[in-house]
């Protein structure tokens, strides 16, 4: 049984976000890291990902759309990507990081104290690239939840980067945010599972100092534009339930 867990998701391949909640107190003292997917699709795919594995048995790790996608443009390529710096980010990997990604399960359910099993996802628990928001509909909800465990009654998911907690039918939802592409306010969003309670957080950093260090060692074409429109969360959470709302099928 766990006490307490850290949640970081789509932190999509940023270094100093990563970093800096790394460096937070809670995170440190976590008995483990989960991170829900979407993990290297961004201008610092490689370092991210040496810097997690180097952490090694305390992160468990989630299989979210993005590492699908890595996996197979770093294979095969040729496949359409929404997400245009993605076919870059999977030509930079290492052969051993895409058989990382090849093998990362989809869902994770972990026991928490005062939580009992949690279950951990990207999307939806039946599907990485589903999507639900913070006002989906309930019937939505018992579909996406039809063949989760009744005695599953937290699920954390991310995908959407909009952080949020709420209840469905008596079960906890929570979604964490994202490090590293923000919808809403900048910094490095993220929860924490402890004393049998979710809680969101926010780790702030030195954005343009990022934005600098990313563009001066990064080749990707786009990246100073990339790493100031989501460094800087110029997308706000109006904007994300505007763009990924009739994804959930309202």
């Amino acid at each position: 049984m766990l006490s307490s867990v850290a949640v970081l998701s789509d932190i999509h391949g940023v270094l100093p976000a990563l970093d800096a909640v790394l460096g937070e107190p809670d995170v440190i003292g976590a008995d483990r890291i989960v991170l829900t997917g979407d993990i290297a699709s961004g201008p610092q795919p490689v370092q991210v990902l040496d810097r997690l594995v180097g952490l090694g048995a305390k992160v468990v790790w989630v299989r979210g759309n993005a590492e699908r996608e890595l996996v197979t443009l770093a294979r095969d390529g040729g496949i359409p990507v929404a997400d245009p710096i993605a076919g870059w980010a999977a030509a930079q990997l290492r052969p051993d990081q895409v058989d990382l990604m090849d093998r990362l399960p989809h869902p994770v359910t972990l026991d928490v104290a005062g939580l009992g099993p949690v279950l951990f996802c990207h999307g939806t628990p039946r599907d990485d690239d589903e999507v639900v928001l913070v006002d989906t509909r309930l019937d939505k909800w018992a579909e996406v939840f039809q063949d989760v465990p009744e005695d599953v009654q937290t699920i954390v998911c991310g995908h959407t980067h909009m952080p949020f907690i709420r209840l469905v039918d008596g079960r906890m939802v929570v979604n964490p945010g994202s490090l590293g592409m923000p919808y809403g306010r900048a910094g490095a969003h993220w929860a924490l599972l402890r004393d049998g309670e979710p809680q969101l957080r926010r780790t702030r950093f030195d954005v343009a100092e990022a934005c600098r260090t990313i563009t001066a060692g990064c080749d990707y074409e786009g990246v100073a534009e990339w790493v100031e429109e989501y460094l800087y969360a110029q997308n706000s959470d109006a904007d994300a339930i505007r763009a990924f709302g009739p994804r959930d099928g309202r």
